[in-house]
Formats: structure tokens, C-alpha cells, sequence
């Protein structure tokens, strides 16, 4: 497919999933949320780790503080990604950090340590739609994307495992539209299942 077709493709997508995803009532969404972090909070993987990365929710996103909470009250460090010319830095975040509200709509921490990447053991990668596979359509920055490549890329340390906080209704049956560079997550983690692409 090309370029400009796969674009066309993934904002069709990204279209009709976020309709469906802010289409759920506040009330429900904040139960469905609650579900979802308790998945994830219960993965093996989750469980095992030292250092989480996070992200902030904005808009209609399964809710990501509790589990920021939650996590940070077990011991785990917590880093929230901030963007510092055009790129993913992992920073390291505790409630009630200072944060600074980004163009759209989400935060990031406004201080904090930088962790560095091999110092990760997991990664919860945000997303509007994805497979069984394990594709996500993005929000089209392509932060993600590039910052996952260069993990998997470095020497030494495996690369972290990575898992998708998701409502039921961002899971399509069909392939989504990908690229080479679009990564697939190990995990997408719903209020009704966990979803492990390979197995």
C-alpha cells in the first residue's frame, strides 16, 4: 500500500473507532477503565517489573491514573513520556509531580529525571484502534513508533514488553492498515480480555 493510500486507510480508521470510543458514556467509561487496570496491573509482566512507562489519558483514553497510582504505591518507578525535539523521553513521575498540559490535550511531567530507555520493562503504548495481531493505529505522530524501534534496537537488554490499555470497541476484527515501521504491541488489555498476539 502506498503512502498516501495507507494514510487515507489508518485516518478512516482512527475516524470511525474514536467515534465509537467517545460515544461511551463518562459513568461507564470510568468502570470499563477500572477493568482494564486491573488486567493490567495483574500481567505477569506487569507484576515482575521494576519500571513502568505510563501515559497520561486525555480525552476519551481508558483512565491511566489509577494505574499510575497504583504501580507507584507498589514500589515500581513510573515514567510519563514528555516530548523534547519531536521524540519520546521516559521521565521519571510520581503523583503529584508538576506536569504541563501538551498541544493536545494530554500532560507531561515538567521536570523529572530521564530514565534511560534499557532501564524499562515496560511500555503501555497508547493507541485509537487495534488488531488481533496486535496493530495499532496511532493518533498519526508516529512518537511511539520510532521511540519502540529504538528499544528494540539497542544492544544488550531485551526489549521491553509492551501492552495496549484499550476498550472493547477500539479492537476491530480485520487487519489494520500497517506500514514497515508500525510496530505491533506483545498485549492489548480490554475490560473483557487480554489480548497475547503471539500465542
Amino acid at each position: 500500500m502506498k503512502s498516501a493510500q495507507l494514510k487515507k486507510a489508518k485516518r478512516a480508521v482512527r475516524r470511525a473507532v474514536l467515534a465509537g470510543r467517545d460515544a461511551i458514556p463518562p459513568e461507564r467509561r470510568t468502570a470499563m477503565g477500572a477493568r482494564v487496570a486491573e488486567r493490567f496491573l495483574s500481567l505477569p509482566e506487569v507484576e515482575a517489573a521494576g519500571t513502568v512507562m505510563l501515559f497520561w489519558a486525555f480525552g476519551s483514553e481508558v483512565p491511566t491514573g489509577p494505574m499510575i497510582a497504583r504501580l507507584h504505591a507498589r514500589g515500581v518507578d513510573v515514567a510519563l513520556p514528555r516530548i523534547e525535539d519531536g521524540e519520546l523521553v521516559p521521565i521519571r513521575y510520581a503523583p503529584g509531580d508538576p506536569t504541563t498540559e501538551v498541544y493536545f490535550g494530554a500532560r507531561e511531567p515538567a521536570g523529572g529525571e530521564a530514565l534511560a530507555p534499557a532501564a524499562i520493562d515496560v511500555v503501555a503504548v497508547p493507541g485509537v484502534a487495534f488488531d488481533r495481531r496486535g496493530r495499532r493505529v496511532g493518533y498519526g505522530g508516529g512518537y511511539y513508533d520510532r521511540f519502540l524501534a529504538g528499544l528494540r534496537g539497542g544492544p544488550g537488554a531485551p526489549p521491553p514488553f509492551t501492552a495496549s490499555p484499550a476498550f472493547t470497541v477500539q479492537v476491530v476484527e480485520e487487519d489494520l492498515p500497517a506500514g514497515a515501521f508500525d510496530l505491533p504491541v506483545d498485549a492489548i488489555v480490554t475490560d473483557e480480555e487480554t489480548i497475547r498476539p503471539s500465542t
